[in-house]
């Protein structure tokens, strides 16, 4: 492991190839007994190293012939019929980046991410609303909590996001549902995001990560529910939220936030970029 604020530079050398893949293998090892067929192992194998090689588009065709298979077809029946615990799977994972990334500052951060799909039958997919191409889509959306500080992040937790179209109680949803091996407690009520991000949180809590504060966007700053827990559970916070949501003030008051931003002094402010996005750069204040 490098250390703070070392940045890898230049072609690696033979020993250090090999003892990158010796340390691969070792987390691979760690997970085996995950899986219940050797098979499942090999091609969990086969995809971590695409995933993490410099194949150029990750997709099943891609990995499988970095791979050398002939076909995605391994690929393909590892991630659709293979039998593992997902969630035994997560925790490990879990486990593995926080002892890697644990810092004094680290963050937890919620955030949404959608996949463009094409047809009806992927779990969650309907038309909503992605930031992957900044509108509506044919999609599927899930919510992710990350874990980092300022010498990486990394994915620990995910939710599925299932709308309406998936979630409900007629006879429909039930079918779609159990094709998909969507969970019954998921399949009658939708989960907004807040509540998802909730849930990742309470296991991270319950897991003993150690974190400084929670961050998250609007779509999670303007949940009172979601802020109201954390307030309850003492998790710090700094999300973002509606020009036009009011806010409770210490002498029992409310404002909206747009009327407290005017009052405060604008040198008091530093715009920083947060990178490009889909509708152009993201600055902020």
């Amino acid at each position: 492991m490098l250390p703070p604020g070392a940045v890898r530079a230049g072609e690696l050398g033979e020993a250090e190839i090999r003892s990158l893949d010796g340390e691969l293998e070792a987390l691979c090892a760690s997970v085996d007994d995950v899986f219940a067929r050797p098979g499942s192992r090999e091609n969990l194998r086969a995809r971590v190293r695409g995933l993490l090689s410099e194949v150029p588009r990750k997709n099943l065709w891609q990995l499988a012939e970095f791979a050398g298979h002939p076909n995605p077809d391994r690929l393909q029946g590892f991630l659709a019929k293979a039998a593992w615990d997902a969630d035994e799977l997560r925790d490990r994972v879990r486990a593995y980046a926080v002892a890697a990334l644990a810092a004094d500052d680290a963050v937890l951060i919620a955030d949404e991410t959608g996949d463009i799909k094409k047809g009806a039958k992927t779990a969650g997919v309907q038309r909503q609303y992605t930031g992957t191409a900044g509108r509506i889509e044919n999609a599927q959306v899930s919510v992710h909590l990350s874990y980092g500080f300022r010498r990486g992040r990394t994915l620990i937790d995910r939710e599925l996001y299932l709308g309406r179209v998936w979630a409900g109680t007629t006879a429909g949803h039930e079918r779609r549902c159990v094709e998909q091996g969507i969970p019954p407690e998921r399949a009658t009520a939708v989960a907004t995001k807040p509540e998802l991000a909730r849930r990742m949180l309470e296991r991270a809590l319950s897991a003993g990560v150690p974190f400084t504060y929670f961050l998250a966007d609007e779509a999670y700053g303007q949940s009172r529910a979601l802020r109201a827990w954390l307030e309850d559970w003492r998790v710090r916070y700094v999300l973002a939220i509606p020009k036009n949501e009011v806010v409770p003030l210490p002498d029992g008051c409310t404002r909206q936030a747009r009327e407290l931003y005017a009052i405060v002094p604008e040198e008091t402010f530093e715009r920083r970029s947060c990178a490009g996005g889909a509708k152009g750069p993201r600055e902020y204040d």
